[in-house]
């Protein structure tokens, strides 16, 4: 896998010094994600510390629109305000601790705890309380606020952050900030959204979109797609704790030439057709449909509405550049739609976790090389909540879910030893690595 980091940065000499001395062999034993010990200090040192996706400003649009999202502990309140701003507050009465709002969405003018009937506005203000005269020291109404934190928005995203001294958003992202400029990530509609109860710490599924060496047994089908050979693909990895890797798509990967299967498969041909070119010139030459795809799009995107294809790549107009967020946030990037991930641990279990797979579209053509759950389609969706198993993901991710239960079950084996990593596996080593530098106190600082 090539490598690739700013010279003389952190994250190169992660990979040349830390990486093969401290990550290679057993340094990932199974109570990172089995003991509850590890998990309080994690919430302690990590979650409270970052900043954390968590929605899309389209989902508040008008004042008094809010979200509440649980992540771990904490039930966080994000609301519009009049000025068309966005507060983001914990989501606790002040007056005796009661979680203020049940609902999970929707609109209000104002927010009654269902307690003792404190009323709270969505600036975060005491407007009234019950039995008003009853405080000696003076009515509560101007001195007492709910609980505020950190609140930033990218790419249509929201997001918070729970420490007040924390870097600002655009500091913390670092190079991912300019790199998403071209994709039109703000006019994208919802078209899948589903929450799963997942029965594994929140990191295994993480760790799984760290690294690409999985992709030949997990993701068979999709070889004929994409190019999994770790020496063909691209990574970057930042100081801030965030990577990306590089994988060429709309061409068979070398493995998948190697078999006996048709050199043009039939979701290939498909992409093919979607732009106007046949696979019958491509079954002599079936690695030219990437440059071709790219031809096409390049020659046809703008008359179909993709005029952000002007501002891409190459690369970036047929293949997946799949970024991690340090800690929690993966984002597949396709030239016209966007594959959210997300990860959430539970509020006291650590084998446990909640996985949001969303995705995001631009028009109907980013189907045709990522599939979903959704199928196709440009309406909102409603969000989904189910259980592991209970319902199809989609081909791509129900194998990489899939062995998120078994997994668990091995970590808690006394016979598991802490892992043995490949070279390739160093995204991931990277990503646990920047875990240990939260928990022994790193925190970032302003670019």
């Amino acid at each position: 896998m090539n490598q690739q980091s700013r010279p003389g940065s952190y994250a190169e000499r992660f990979i040349s010094d830390v990486f093969p001395s401290c990550y290679k062999r057993g340094a990932l034993p199974g109570e990172r994600y089995t003991s509850a010990a590890f998990f309080d200090q994690e919430w302690e040192n990590v979650w409270t510390k970052v900043w954390l996706v968590i929605a899309r400003t389209t989902e508040i649009l008008e004042a008094g629109d809010f979200v509440v999202e649980e992540i771990g502990p904490e039930s966080i309140l994000v609301v519009r305000q009049e000025d068309g701003g966005i507060r983001a507050f914990y989501n606790v009465c002040q007056h005796r601790g009661n979680r203020l709002v049940q609902p999970a969405e929707g609109s209000m003018p104002s927010f009654t705890c269902d307690y003792h009937s404190w009323t709270w506005g969505i600036d975060g203000s005491l407007v009234s309380v019950q039995d008003e005269g009853d405080f000696s020291e003076g009515s509560p109404c101007g001195t007492v606020r709910l609980e505020e934190m950190k609140c930033e928005t990218f790419a249509g995203f929201i997001f918070i952050n729970m420490d007040p001294e924390s870097v600002s958003l655009k500091d913390y992202l670092g190079p991912i900030w300019d790199r998403w400029q071209v994709y039109p990530v703000e006019k994208m509609t919802r078209v899948q959204a589903l929450t799963v109860s997942l029965p594994s710490n929140w990191k295994a599924l993480h760790d799984n979109f760290s690294e690409v060496y999985h992709f030949a047994t997990v993701h068979a089908p999709y070889l004929d797609y994409l190019e999994d050979d770790f020496r063909d693909i691209a990574c970057d990895i930042f100081d801030q704790g965030h990577t990306v890797m590089h994988m060429k798509g709309a061409l068979p990967s070398a493995r998948y030439l190697d078999s006996d299967l048709p050199p043009i498969s039939e979701q290939l041909g498909a992409e093919l057709k979607r732009w106007d070119l046949d696979p019958a010139d491509f079954v002599d030459r079936p690695t030219g449909t990437r440059l071709a795809l790219q031809q096409q799009k390049r020659r046809l995107g703008p008359a179909r509405g993709h005029t952000h294809y002007e501002k891409m790549s190459d690369g970036q107009l047929t293949d997946s550049h799949h970024y991690t967020i340090f800690p929690n946030f993966s984002a597949g990037m396709l030239a016209d739609g966007i594959l959210f991930h997300r990860l959430r641990p539970h509020a006291t279990d650590p084998n446990r976790s909640y996985y949001d797979v969303f995705y995001y579209a631009v028009g109907d053509d980013a189907f045709s090389s990522m599939s979903t759950a959704a199928g196709g389609g440009i309406a909102e969706a409603e969000r989904e909540y189910v259980e592991y198993g209970e319902k199809s993901l989609g081909a791509l991710l129900d194998g990489d879910v899939g062995t998120m239960a078994t997994q668990q079950k091995g970590l808690r084996s006394r016979g598991y030893r802490g892992g043995v990593l490949a070279d390739q596996e160093y995204r991931l080593a990277f990503y646990h690595h920047m875990i240990d530098r939260y928990m022994a106190g790193y925190r970032p600082e302003k670019a």
